[in-house]
């Protein structure tokens, strides 16, 4: 139950940060325009995102407008595109796995280790995604902050950091540490029940006396050994001779003792 309860965690939050990561990519609010300088301000300034630049106007307006050319695109918002894009369809494919393989659906069910080893690999596909959403956001912070304190940066094209990015960021972690608890829940139903297995002997019961299940031993109605025969009221009949019934003396046997050996 344990391992089912790690797996419904890491769905949520995978599930959460594929949405974090599908508001990051949509919204233009990855730059904003940086207000330095001691004259004042008479407008909002504009944003930047990956697919648009808006312009709020001292009016009011909120105008956004987009890029026109993928080829005028600098080459890291070309990459961070592509990598944001790659990590919706990871997010996407691994939602879709983890819901298969997770013990709380009856998608698989009857497939013993597979339908783990699924959720394994859905977990698997929440940590790239994560990566994936981490570098883009990690890349243009570091952008934003080098030509922010830049000297040769004119003051007018100088931007912040969005609140697209720290939305990122948590996006990010929220994927990973979904992805890990799905792959940690995975891991641990594999290594306990192959432990159990090994522990009792290829799932025999445990015996004290030795590594394997214990013998089994069936209680006929009389067992004899040699010149001696025990019956089920723990009467010890001892024959003498060839085994003829003539001669037989019986005594009670000590309570809590077995002629086989065992208490």
């Amino acid at each position: 139950m344990a391992s089912a309860g790690l797996e419904l965690v890491g769905f949520f939050l995978g599930l959460l940060g594929l949405l974090g990561s599908l508001v990051s990519t949509a919204l233009p609010f990855w730059e904003n325009t940086a207000h330095v300088g001691s004259n004042i301000v008479t407008a909002s300034g504009s944003v930047k995102g990956l697919w648009m630049e808006c312009v709020h106007q001292s009016t009011g307006a909120f105008q956004c407008e987009t890029y026109n050319s993928i080829l005028a695109l600098s080459s890291d918002l070309q990459a961070s595109r592509a990598l944001m894009v790659v990590s919706l369809v990871l997010s996407t494919l691994g939602l879709a796995i983890a819901v298969l393989g997770m013990q709380c659906t009856v998608c698989l069910e009857g497939s013993g280790e597979l339908k783990k080893r699924v959720a394994g690999v859905g977990g698997c596909f929440f940590l790239a995604a994560g990566f994936m959403t981490l570098v883009p956001v990690s890349w243009t912070t570091n952008k934003v902050i080098q030509n922010f304190y830049s000297p040769s940066v004119p003051a007018t094209l100088k931007f912040e950091l969005g609140d697209c990015l720290y939305l990122g960021v948590v996006s990010a972690v929220l994927s990973m540490l979904g992805g890990g608890m799905l792959a940690v829940s995975f891991c641990e139903g594999h290594e306990g029940g192959g432990h159990r297995g090994r522990r009792y002997g290829g799932g025999g019961y445990p015996y004290p006396g030795g590594g394997g299940a214990a013998p089994v031993v069936r209680n006929p109605t009389t067992l004899q050994m040699g010149g001696i025969s025990v019956d089920r009221r723990g009467h010890t009949l001892i024959q003498s001779g060839s085994g003829s019934s003539a001669g037989v003396h019986v005594k009670p046997v000590k309570a809590g003792y077995d002629v086989t050996g065992y208490v």
